[in-house]
C-alpha cells in the first residue's frame, strides 16, 4: 500500500461520510459497487478483497481506514474472504521486523486472514515467466537506458516522450537480455525490463513503464536467488489475478495507475479484477507519509515507532487506544470519492465514547499537595465505597482507603481565587470525591520560597458521602490517601504539531517548524490511589477529572509509569474556538 500523500485544506464540517449520502441505505460507492456485482452475478456472487501493505515501515491510522474497509467488506458479504498479501518486491527497504508487525496490528485491530496469508515473492517466477510471455507479444523489451535518462526521454504533462533507441529490440535479444539479468551478469542501474505501451499517453504511467530492475540486494524471503525484481506495478494486478481477488481496493493515488494495471491483466489474458479507488486519510495535527514518519524518528524528534506521539497504530496502541475505538473512527468518517482531512477530535471523540463505556474510574493526585485534617482521628482509616464505572453498573464498586492526611491536586488549590473558582481556598469547603465535606482552615507555606507546601483542613464527619446529610457545597475534588498512595509517573501527551495542517510553514521552513515543544510533558512523583499498584500494561482508567490514561510498558515492578490517553474534553477546540 502506498503512503497517503499530503491532501486538501483541513474541512472538518465535511467528512468523508458525505460521500454515502444518496447510496441505497445509506452505503457507500464501493459497496454500491459489490451490490451491483452481487445482483448481476458477476463473480457467482463471490467476493474476495485483500490488504496489501508493503514490509517496509510501521501501518498508521491511515492503514487502519484500508484494513477496516477490505476485511470488513469481507465480512458483510456471505463467505467473502480478505487476503493478506504483502507487496515485497523492495529488499533494499524490507525487514521480517516490519512484516511481523504489521501482523500484530492487523490482529490487534480485530481482523483475521485465515490460512490467507502470501507474499508477492511467492510470484516471482509466475511474474518473471508472464514477463516472458509479455517480450514474446512483442509488448516488452529491455532497456539500457539509465534512469536519469528515462525520466528525461518519459517527457512531461504537456510533452509526449521520446522512444527508448532500445525499444525496437528483437524478441530473441530481449529475451535473452532478460535471462542475463536474471543470472546475475550485469551491475545494478544498467538494464531495465520495460513495457511497450505508448510514450505519447496522456497517462505518464503509460510511456513505456518499468517491469523489473536489476538489485543485488538480499530479499528477505527468498535471500539471493533473485537480482532483479519487479516493480509494484507490475506486481500488484497479476498478484490480484493469482488469488483471485474480485475487487481491488485501492487509495485515490492509484486512479491514474489502474489503465496500467488493466493493461497487464488484458494483454496477459488472466483474470481480471476490478480496481477501484477511494480517498485515503488525513488527520489534522499529524502526517502520515512514511517518509516523513521515518523522518521523526531517525531525528529523534519523537521516541521510536510506538512513540505515544506517533500516528502509527503501535503508537496508538501504547497511548491508549482501543481497537474498538479505532474501528468506531473508520466506521463513523465512511468512505468517500474525493481527498479530505478529517479533524483530530472526530478520532478522539470516538476514542473518548469507547472508553467512557469500558474505563475503569479510579482517583490519581498528578501534582500533589498535602492536606490535614486536623480533626480526623489520627490511627483511624476508613473504606470508602467508589463506583467504577457509571455507564456499567455491572463494573461493581471497589474499596478506597481514606486518612487524617492525604493528597490533593495543586490545581484544586486558590489562595486568592477568581471568580466561580469552586475548589479549595482559604475558608472554602468542598467535598472530597466518595468522602466528606472538608474546609481550609489555613496554609503552610515554604519560608524560603514561600511556596504552598499544605494545607490544614477540618473535615465534618456527619458528612460522609451516602449519609443522610443535607449538607450542599458547590466543589467536589479527587484526592487519595498519603499513607496509602502509590506513586507514579505520568507522561502526559498532546498533539505533535502546533498547526492543524503542518505543512502551513514560513517561507523557508518545513512542517518541521511546526512542531509542539510541549507534546510531551513528563510528571514524576505523582500519586495514585492503591488499587493501581499491581495495573498491568496496556490497562486504561479514567483519572477522574483529569481524563483517560493507560499504563505504559515501561512499568515495573515498583514503577508505575501511565500515559495521558486522551483527555475529558476536546481542550484544542476551546483554544481554536477561542484565537
Amino acid at each position: 500500500m502506498a503512503d497517503p500523500l499530503a491532501g486538501s485544506p483541513p474541512d472538518p464540517d465535511r467528512p468523508d461520510r458525505e460521500a454515502a449520502e444518496g447510496q441505497p441505505g445509506g452505503r457507500d460507492f464501493i459497496r454500491s459497487i459489490i451490490a451491483d456485482d452481487n445482483r448481476s452475478g458477476k463473480h457467482q456472487g463471490r467476493v474476495q478483497t485483500r490488504f496489501p501493505p508493503e514490509p517496509n515501515g510501521y501501518l498508521h491510522i491511515g492503514h487502519a481506514k484500508s484494513i477496516c474497509l477490505n476485511f470488513g467488506i469481507a465480512a458483510e458479504n456471505p463467505g467473502g474472504l480478505c487476503n493478506l498479501r504483502f507487496d515485497d518486491t523492495n529488499p533494499i527497504k524490507e525487514e521480517e521486523e516490519f512484516v511481523e508487525s504489521i501482523q500484530r496490528d492487523v490482529r490487534w485491530l480485530g481482523f483475521d486472514w485465515g490460512d490467507r496469508l502470501f507474499f508477492a515473492s511467492d510470484y516471482f517466477e509466475q511474474l518473471y515467466e508472464w514477463a516472458l510471455v509479455l517480450i514474446r507479444k512483442g509488448v516488452a523489451y529491455v532497456c539500457d537506458l539509465s534512469a536519469e535518462q528515462i525520466r528525461e526521454y518519459r517527457g512531461t504533462l504537456t510533452e509526449p516522450g521520446r522512444n527508448s533507441p532500445y525499444r525496437d529490440r528483437t524478441v530473441d535479444e530481449n529475451l535473452d537480455l532478460l535471462a542475463r539479468m536474471r543470472a546475475g551478469e550485469f551491475p545494478d542501474g544498467t538494464r531495465v525490463l520495460r513495457a511497450k505501451i505508448d510514450m505519447a499517453s496522456p497517462n505518464l504511467n503509460l510511456r513505456d513503464p518499468v517491469m523489473y530492475r536489476i538489485l543485488h540486494a538480499t530479499h528477505h524471503r527468498t535471500g539471493d536467488q533473485w537480482c532483479i525484481y519487479p516493480t509494484y506495478d507490475y506486481t500488484h494486478g497479476q498478484s490480484d489475478s493469482i488469488e483471485r481477488i474480485t475487487h481491488s481496493i485501492c487509495t485515490l493515488e492509484f486512479e491514474n495507475h489502474r489503465p496500467l494495471y488493466d493493461w497487464y491483466l488484458d494483454q496477459l489474458e488472466i483474470f481480471h479484477p476490478r480496481q477501484i479507488e477511494f480517498a485515503r486519510l488525513n488527520l489534522t495535527y499529524t502526517v502520515m507519509s512514511k517518509r516523513r514518519l521515518l523522518q521523526l524518528v531517525n531525528d529523534r524528534h519523537v521516541q521510536g515507532w510506538d512513540d505515544p506521539r506517533m500516528p502509527t497504530l503501535v503508537g496508538l496502541r501504547r497511548r491508549g487506544y482501543t481497537p474498538e475505538a479505532i474501528r468506531g473512527f473508520c466506521d463513523r468518517i465512511g468512505v468517500a470519492k474525493f481527498n479530505s482531512t478529517i479533524d483530530m477530535h472526530v478520532l478522539e471523540n470516538a476514542l473518548r465514547d469507547d472508553l467512557n463505556r469500558r474505563a475503569p474510574r479510579v482517583m490519581a493526585v498528578l501534582r500533589p499537595l498535602r492536606v490535614v485534617l486536623e480533626n480526623y482521628p489520627a490511627d483511624l482509616v476508613e473504606e470508602l465505597e467508589a463506583v467504577n464505572n457509571p455507564e456499567d453498573p455491572s463494573a461493581g464498586t471497589r474499596r478506597v482507603p481514606m486518612a487524617r492526611e492525604l493528597y490533593i491536586d495543586a490545581d484544586d488549590f486558590r489562595e486568592d481565587p477568581p471568580k466561580k473558582f469552586h475548589r479549595l481556598s482559604p475558608g472554602a469547603e468542598v467535598r472530597l470525591r466518595y468522602g466528606y465535606i472538608i474546609k481550609c482552615e489555613r496554609v503552610v507555606k515554604d519560608p524560603a520560597t514561600g511556596e504552598v507546601v499544605e494545607l490544614r483542613c477540618s473535615y465534618d464527619p456527619e458528612t460522609r458521602s451516602g449519609s443522610q446529610s443535607t449538607r450542599k457545597v458547590k466543589g467536589t475534588i479527587h484526592w487519595v490517601s498519603a499513607a496509602h498512595a502509590v506513586p507514579a509517573e505520568v507522561r502526559l501527551y498532546d498533539h505533535l504539531f502546533l498547526k492543524p495542517d503542518p505543512d502551513q510553514a514560513e517561507a523557508g521552513q518545513t512542517y518541521l517548524s511546526n512542531l509542539n515543544p510541549d507534546s510531551l510533558q513528563v510528571l514524576t512523583g505523582c500519586q495514585v490511589e492503591p488499587s493501581l499498584a499491581e495495573a498491568a500494561p496496556e490497562s486504561r482508567y479514567q483519572f477522574e477529572r483529569l481524563g483517560y490514561f493507560c499504563v505504559d510498558p515501561d512499568t515495573t515492578p515498583g514503577r508505575l509509569v501511565f500515559n495521558r490517553t486522551v483527555t475529558l474534553r476536546d481542550t484544542w477546540a476551546k483554544i481554536e474556538k477561542s484565537s
